[in-house]
């Protein structure tokens, strides 16, 4: 059908969604048991070939020791006939018969729902920032060596000299030459150890020249260049590389020379590391560094004072009749800002459904432009969402009252609930829910006012990475599979509480599913913080 078109197309972002390529296994598992029929289909045509070959080897033996008593023979003389007038010419078309139409044929249809170039490159640009985020090597990547895997699993795969030299040439189209100069060491580190590959050694080496060189690394692009010619001494690009490394360091050794001199001369003191340079405080480490640090377990740590008053309770929002009898468990995540978490909240079988609902109808997920003011997709939002409504299934619409009866705010203005699967290496770097000041019109479509409240439904554990964390305040919280987290975005005053500004970690190892709920002021009477004391 049209739709179910629609959600394998070429051109649909696989990579930004886990849960939409399982199907894509399911696929290729489909092509390999046709490609398999194709193998018996030419194995049991060889069969027939090589039965034919033997029988008439058998014969032609036997005829050729005496070929005039063998035809004097009328049979014989008949078949030899029969044999070169009709039976060769069956051979020949059953030689000529191809056994590919049918796995050419359903590989033909299946193409057209391949991943593109773009899922290839954008594959590739999730690992190399998983290697970033949480400073892995391309040794621990390439064998399969994550935190998270286990050394047991089925699945734990490895990475060729193909693969580490495509995620090098990846980097190199990107103009990222710190990446190009490790994925390229690493294939050549491989080909040293021995492993057998279609990428040749002096390619590796031109890359790691050239990835080098752009770094400022005169000298040991010059050796990687000697190496290269030692294998292709005929090299062109090589030869005149060598010579231009060559003159640029004896040009860089001589400037050298000329300072030193002059600094014995008095002609030039040494400059001092001006007191800006010499350390960064941790407090004023740009926000993405913070964010890094934080997905890895780095970063701010809560004071024991301020540990011991988080608790856990048993909590019925001031005995609300649907939960008097069975309270939920609650418990405090963070301070400030005050960051609640609730466990079991969401039952197996909801979660299922949930997904079940939502995985046809996933989309890249979108950001506000703010020069266009239009959705548009962006590199640091790696996820896929869709939006459900309360009267798709009476799953959703439980889900909506229980988050209404356990914050005590209005769900009605509130927005759909968005189910989210992230894709390779998902993330969505810092961000805020709410609308600041300088976006006016971010909700004015909408009609309801600012988003007061977020509640965050975790439906997977994950194996590694994934984390939600608050940049600002340090607060990373864990996604465990059945609970909820939620906070206020606002303040009581209606301004914005900017210590919420949070962030998704890039998914290492696993799947993360998530669903949330975004709360909007209008309908909200008075503030309700969950019948709990503010922490202040």
């Amino acid at each position: 059908s049209g739709c179910l078109i629609h959600s394998v197309s070429a051109h649909n972002d696989f990579f930004t969604s886990i849960g939409q390529m399982t199907d894509l296994l399911f696929t290729e598992k489909d092509l390999v048991t046709s490609l398999k029929d194709y193998i018996q289909a030419e194995e049991r045509k060889l069969e027939q070939v090589k039965q034919w070959a033997e029988k008439l080897d058998s014969l032609t033996s036997i005829a050729t020791q005496d070929p005039e008593g063998f035809l004097g023979h009328p049979v014989n003389a008949f078949k030899l006939m029969k044999r070169l007038n009709t039976e060769w010419g069956d051979l020949e078309n059953l030689v000529l018969k191809d056994m590919s139409d049918g796995f050419i044929s359903n590989l033909t249809i299946q193409r057209q729902h391949f991943p593109s170039d773009e899922d290839q490159t954008g594959a590739a640009k999730a690992l190399l920032r998983l290697q970033d985020t949480y400073q892995l090597d391309t040794q621990s990547i390439s064998t399969g060596d994550l935190p998270g895997t286990s050394v047991k699993l089925p699945y734990r795969s490895t990475l060729t000299v193909e693969d580490c030299f495509e995620l090098g040439r990846i980097a190199y189209s990107e103009s990222d030459y710190r990446h190009t100069e490790v994925w390229m060491a690493q294939a050549l580190k491989q080909l040293d150890e021995g492993e057998e590959s279609s990428v040749e050694p002096v390619m590796v080496l031109d890359y790691l020249s050239y990835s080098v060189y752009q770094q400022g690394e005169l000298e040991r692009a010059l050796d990687f260049t000697r190496r290269l010619l030692e294998l292709d001494p005929e090299h062109q690009r090589a030869n005149g590389n060598l010579k231009y490394f060559e003159y640029q360091l004896a040009k860089q050794r001589k400037a050298g020379e000329d300072l030193r001199y002059r600094r014995s001369e008095g002609a030039e003191p040494e400059r001092e590391e001006s007191e800006g340079r010499k350390g960064v405080k941790k407090d004023n480490l740009p926000e993405k560094k913070k964010y890094e640090q934080l997905c890895r377990g780095e970063g701010i740590k809560m004071t024991p004072r301020r540990q011991s008053r988080l608790f856990c309770r048993y909590y019925d929002n001031n005995q609300h009749p649907r939960y008097l009898l069975g309270p939920v468990k609650q418990e405090d995540e963070w301070d400030r800002p005050y960051i609640i978490r609730y466990h079991d909240i969401i039952s197996e079988w909801e979660i299922e459904k949930v997904k079940e609902l939502a995985k046809p109808r996933l989309r890249r997920a979108t950001v506000h432009d703010p020069q266009t003011g239009q959705l548009t997709t962006a590199q640091y939002r790696v996820s896929k969402s869709a939006w459900l409504t309360a009267n798709e299934h009476s799953v959703v619409d439980h889900i909506n009252q229980r988050i209404e009866d356990l914050t005590g705010l209005d769900v009605q203005t509130a927005e759909e609930l968005q189910v989210a699967n992230y894709g390779v290496g998902g993330q969505y770097e810092p961000h805020f829910d709410f609308g600041r000041k300088d976006e006016p019109d971010a909700f004015k479509e909408l009609g309801t006012g600012n988003r007061i409240a977020t509640w965050l439904f975790y439906m997977s554990d994950v194996a590694a990475g994934g984390a939600t964390v608050f940049p600002e305040v340090g607060a990373v919280v864990r996604p465990i599979k059945g609970t909820a987290v939620f906070w206020y975005n606002l303040l009581p005053s209606g301004e914005g509480d900017y210590s919420t500004r949070h962030a998704a970690c890039p998914v290492l190892v696993g799947n993360k599913w998530v669903s949330n709920k975004w709360i909007h002021e209008h309908g909200q009477e008075f503030r309700r913080r969950c019948g709990l004391h503010e922490m202040d």
